[in-house]
């Protein structure tokens, strides 16, 4: 028979002998039976139980995750009832405001009638927001503050210190301490004062 010429660089399986349990192999140690652990079978009112404990907790399970959606989407209506409810209370305050607006644009007065009534609105409109905790932003006077005050500009001015607002262009307001809006300002720019 021809040989069969091998490759030295391929790897072949490992051939081992077959023999009987607790024969001797080459080297002189004894072979021991392997055995494969089978899987224990389980009373049939055991298998029962548990099959009964899965159930139970898969239906646990799925009354939880439906406690846990209820309560989301009630938390979620809740916060839309609340946010309606504070829309609804501004809105409220503000309805005289507008009825006033309605009788000035109906009025056939002079337009200083016109304007000393356009002027009582205004006061109007400034003592709700007062009673909302809503303040103006001091401007005219004050020192610049990028935080509070956005800068269209400078104008040259002489009676104010540099770096202060000189004009006011839209006036800013503040939720207590939250910024709502910032000012539309010119800043000074006081020439003499840097030269001296």
């Amino acid at each position: 028979m021809a040989e069969k010429k091998r490759d030295v660089n391929v790897l072949e399986p490992l051939e081992i002998p077959a023999g009987e349990a607790g024969e001797e192999t080459a080297a002189g140690a004894v072979a021991e039976p392997v055995s494969v652990p089978q899987a224990e079978t389980a009373a049939p009112g055991e298998l029962d139980q548990l099959k009964a404990e899965r159930d139970q907790l898969l239906d646990r399970l799925a009354r939880l995750q439906a406690e846990f959606d209820n309560a989301r989407k009630r938390a979620e209506r809740e916060q839309i009832e609340f946010r309606d409810h504070a829309k609804g209370s501004v809105v409220e305050q503000f309805l005289p405001v507008l009825d006033n607006f309605e009788l000035a644009l109906k009025s056939t007065g002079s337009v200083e009638q016109l304007r000393s009534g356009v002027s009582l609105i205004v006061k109007q409109m400034e003592e709700i927001l007062r009673q909302m905790q809503v303040t103006p932003v001091p401007t005219v006077g004050e020192v610049f503050d990028p935080r509070m005050h956005e800068a269209l500009g400078t104008v040259e001015r002489d009676d104010l210190p540099d770096q202060h607002v000189a004009e006011e262009v839209r006036r800013g307001y503040k939720l207590r301490e939250r910024l709502l809006r910032p000012a539309l300002v010119r800043v000074a720019h006081n020439s003499k004062q840097k030269s001296e």
